[in-house]
């Protein structure tokens, strides 16, 4: 998670700087790092960033709409749509009838599915320390426990 800085007439790098002051600035360019980083090593895995949570999320919860989907992991529905064509193609879920409201469809993780969510899942430890290494696990913790408060703030729950 690197940050190429250049140095100003005087010698000294400006977007530390700019970075102290401005959390707001500091907190997307963390987070386009990190997604830059997250797509180099789903790149590598063969499963889309996107992809992998859809699994993960039908895995914990059960078969649910697309709509249900994109509102839970924050992916647009147009977005959305194509994960899940790409994942029903490649045999990973299932888009059927939903048994409680007939003009949707539950999408379902298979067995490949859940197969493939494995593999996927084996590789995310090494690819956390790889990109977070920098901070220590007691940093990691805050860090995440941060940023569950502000996303909790900012859908309204309460933590």
């Amino acid at each position: 998670m690197a940050t190429t800085t250049r140095t100003t007439g005087r010698g000294t790098a400006y977007f530390p700087q700019l970075a102290a002051e401005r959390l707001d600035i500091a907190l997307c360019r963390a987070s386009a790092a990190v997604a830059r980083a997250a797509d180099v090593h789903a790149a590598r895995e063969g499963l889309g960033v996107g992809q992998h949570l859809v699994l993960q999320m039908l895995d914990a919860v059960g078969p649910c709409s697309q709509q249900t989907l994109s509102e839970e992991l924050r992916i647009d529905r147009s977005v959305m749509v194509g994960i899940c064509d790409d994942l029903e193609q490649a045999g990973h879920v299932r888009r059927e009838r939903n048994p409680r409201d007939r003009r949707s469809y539950a999408v379902t993780i298979t067995d490949s599915g859940l197969g493939r969510l494995a593999e996927a899942q084996a590789s995310i430890p090494a690819f956390l320390e790889d990109t977070f290494h920098t901070l220590t696990p007691d940093e990691r913790g805050r860090l995440s426990a941060i940023l569950v408060k502000l996303l909790q703030a900012d859908t309204g729950s309460s933590p």
